[in-house]
């Protein structure tokens, strides 16, 4: 069957005529934190190499910019790099790799800096030194922050700066539909103008993953609609393992209905936690200080999966308020007052009146967990490398691992920019030692084959069908939270896996409406849920595989942490027949022997 004349895709990049084939030295999946740091990371290293970057967004709508409490960096003389390492590792429930910290908390300050020369606003104390304030898990103030709009001033410092770089290409509103790999090694991409719909073959001698998360595969989430797990996905049908997924973050404070999140920098300037009876209940729970019930004024600063983990056990207790959007608690600002909200929480003040028609001056706000980020993803070395050769990833994309079970509010700025820069001079020099070449005639097999299979799919998929993408997509986020949430177990996880698959066989029938070329998003919609129940497996079988609970992994039927058996990552990987094979990596241990998870000493 040959695609509707509307549907049928060509090839030609901007600019080239009909039949050449773009090429550059590197290319940039992802237009965000990460991938635009990687992109100057390349340009920086050797200037004589030509750089793209390819976005299913305009990079300024990347995730990143919704970012909001701050970016971690010791800078006070009272904090040192190895409190800082040791609040990561210990916050991460020890399956992070302490080479990948020790790395990440030495090179973070310089990150920030170089942020601070390049524009970026960063808050300031009355005497003109950085303001830094406090977060969850961090035993000192440690966050830098530019008010509570972090993400956006740093997301636009990056673009400013990657816009000085004129051999830095960017494909905006391009989506990448595979990975092209000739003898062992990523050879380019294959990506779908979205205005015309048409679709090139892009080769390069690198390629470097940055394109986030993947919290759509859940039905609550902090997450943008664009983070549907395309990255991680790419690189797990191109045989590269996945680590760790089976450890999702639920952030505590999401707005019910949205899921937007209300920053963690409003609990730490002071905020409350409340349930239906207006008590602080955070002082009833182990948040892992040294007494029973914690301090009372850092009590909120709890790390998020055991705030999570306490909001459940409320609802258990019937403990929460029912509202048209499900449980929910209260988080009081009222208190701080009016000046500090407009001074350090002026967005959330913003999102509050916007979205919930509520003011936190005078108003209490509704919040419950939502899933926030992945701490899995594709399995890197210190230096962004995949175990296949040209493929570099970085940022939630990847897993290093720095976040090890659990990953501390204000980590996840400082990674992007640390590990992007090194993913960025790592594919840098390793597409200067093999410069690009005309492709070969196999990776124009593959994106000749590639452009064939879209086209059949979107034929079949245009011809009719039974199913709809909003209503798997709806089944899958729900399978997901009732049986991969906040506490799984044994019985609810292969439920889960079982009906993914279900899903998939129902992805097979599914209808699309739209038959124009420009602007599909039917197209996009239908690539990003095959990505999602790709991404959404991994994360039900090793969660299924890993037989304890640690940080974000908790199972109902193995309550304990178990080092015997899982101080180790988990690599999953697809084999040729389909199947999913999970094995075990030992955790690096290099200083900080596994012990009680603590926070406040």
């Amino acid at each position: 069957m040959t695609a509707p004349p509307e549907l049928r895709l060509g090839g030609g990049a901007p600019g080239k005529a009909r039949g050449s084939t773009p090429s550059h030295d590197v290319v940039v999946i992802g237009g965000g934190g990460a991938g635009l740091r990687a992109a100057v990371a390349v340009a920086e290293t050797d200037p004589r190499l030509s750089v793209a970057i390819i976005s299913k967004v305009y990079p300024m709508r990347s995730h990143t910019v919704s970012a909001e409490g701050g970016a971690a960096a010791v800078v006070g003389a009272d904090d040192s790099l190895d409190e800082h390492a040791h609040d990561t590792v210990s916050g991460g429930d020890w399956l992070c790799d302490q080479d990948a910290v020790e790395a990440f908390v030495a090179e973070a300050p310089g990150e920030l800096l170089r942020l601070e020369h390049w524009g970026c606003p960063w808050s300031r104390q009355p005497d003109g030194h950085i303001a830094v304030r406090a977060f969850g898990g961090m035993k000192k103030r440690r966050t830098w922050f530019a008010a509570d709009k972090t993400g956006f001033h740093l997301l636009h410092t990056l673009f400013q700066t990657a816009l000085s770089y004129p051999d830095v290409v960017r494909y905006d509103e391009w989506f990448v539909s595979s990975l092209l790999i000739d003898d062992g090694r990523v050879r380019g991409v294959v990506a779908i103008e979205l205005a015309t719909g048409r679709v090139e073959t892009i080769a390069a001698s690198a390629v470097i993953v940055c394109t986030g998360g993947c919290g759509r595969i859940y039905p609550f989430t902090t997450n943008a609609t664009i983070k549907t797990g395309d990255g991680m996905a790419l690189a797990h049908r191109a045989g590269a393992p996945l680590k760790d997924m089976e450890f999702v973050q639920y952030h505590p404070t999401g707005l019910p209905f949205t899921g937007i999140l209300i920053t963690e920098a409003a609990r730490a300037e002071g905020g409350w936690l409340l349930n239906k009876d207006g008590y602080r209940y955070l002082q009833d729970y182990d948040l892992g200080t040294p007494d029973p019930k914690p301090v009372l004024r850092s009590m909120e600063l709890g790390p998020r999966d055991r705030l999570s983990q306490a909001f459940v056990h409320e609802l258990d207790q019937g403990r929460t308020i029912d509202t048209p959007h499900g449980p929910v608690v209260n988080l009081d600002l009222r208190h701080l007052g009016a000046e500090v909200i407009d001074g350090k929480l002026p967005f959330v003040r913003e999102l509050c009146l916007r979205y919930q028609n509520i003011d936190p001056v005078r108003e209490l706000i509704p919040v419950r967990p939502v899933v926030h980020y992945m701490m899995g993803g594709v399995d890197t070395d210190i230096d962004g490398a995949t175990g296949l050769a040209g493929l570099y990833a970085a940022g939630e994309a990847a897993c290093v691992s720095i976040n090890g079970a659990n990953r501390l509010g204000s980590n996840s700025l400082p990674e992007c920019l640390v590990f992007g820069a090194r993913a960025g001079r790592a594919a840098a020099r390793f597409a200067g030692a093999s410069p690009a070449t005309a492709p070969s005639a196999a990776v124009l097999a593959q994106g000749r084959d590639e452009q064939r299979r879209l086209e059949r799919e979107l034929a079949r998929h245009a011809a009719g069908g039974r199913e709809h993408i909003a209503d798997i997509r709806a089944e899958m986020q729900d399978v997901m939270e009732n049986g991969a949430g906040i506490y799984r177990d044994g019985v609810s996880l292969a439920k889960a896996a079982d009906t993914l698959l279900e899903l998939r066989e129902r992805f097979g029938l599914v209808a699309m409406d739209d038959h124009s070329r420009t602007f599909n998003t039917d197209v996009v919609a239908l690539l990003e849920l095959s990505f999602m129940l790709d991404v959404a497996e991994t994360v039900v079988h090793c969660a299924l595989r890993r037989e304890e609970s640690r940080g974000a992994h908790q199972r109902t039927d193995f309550p304990a942490r178990n080092d015997q058996r899982f101080l180790a990552h988990s690599l999953i990987r697809r084999e040729p027949d389909g199947t999913l094979q999970v094995e075990y990596r030992p955790v690096t241990v290099t200083r900080w022997s596994p012990g009680e998870r603590v926070y406040g000493r």
